[in-house]
């Protein structure tokens, strides 16, 4: 795992420090997405809010992890599929949000729909959100 970490920062011409290493390692272990809390809670004292915050905005510009909005205005941080690159996020898949237990997850075999918009207007991103009950929760 941690040859793979390695060259996923260096693909993104990323300097390799243990902070980035621990912080990807987190994603890649996980199932569903984390939020920024869910980072200083698992690393425990390890991390400081600013460097978590820091890193997690430099994934998000090397197209390493995206954004998923959540109802309360929240952000929750998944890892990008391999399309992803430096600004240009392809992760055009589904969100699910367990009402139960609060996880998200990315439900990468469920494409989002195409959506027809009016003249005029241009999509930048489009997010779909699911709220229901996840299989764990069942």
């Amino acid at each position: 795992m941690k040859e793979a970490i390695i060259e996923i920062l260096k693909h993104s011409q990323l300097h390799i420090t243990e902070n980035r290493m621990k912080i990807l390692e987190l994603f890649q272990q996980s199932e569903h997405a984390l939020s920024h809390a869910d980072i200083e809670k698992i690393s425990g004292a390890h991390f400081d809010r600013i460097t978590i915050y820091r890193t997690l905005q430099t994934f998000v510009e090397k197209g390493i992890i995206h954004t998923i909005p959540t109802a309360d205005n929240s952000i929750m941080y998944a890892l990008c599929k391999e399309e992803c690159s430096d600004g240009h996020h392809h992760d055009d898949h589904v969100h699910f949000i367990c009402s139960a237990c609060g996880t998200t997850y990315c439900l990468d075999q469920v494409s989002v729909p195409s959506v027809n918009i009016p003249k005029g207007f241009s999509v930048l991103q489009t997010n779909v959100l699911i709220n229901g009950i996840c299989k764990n929760c069942k």
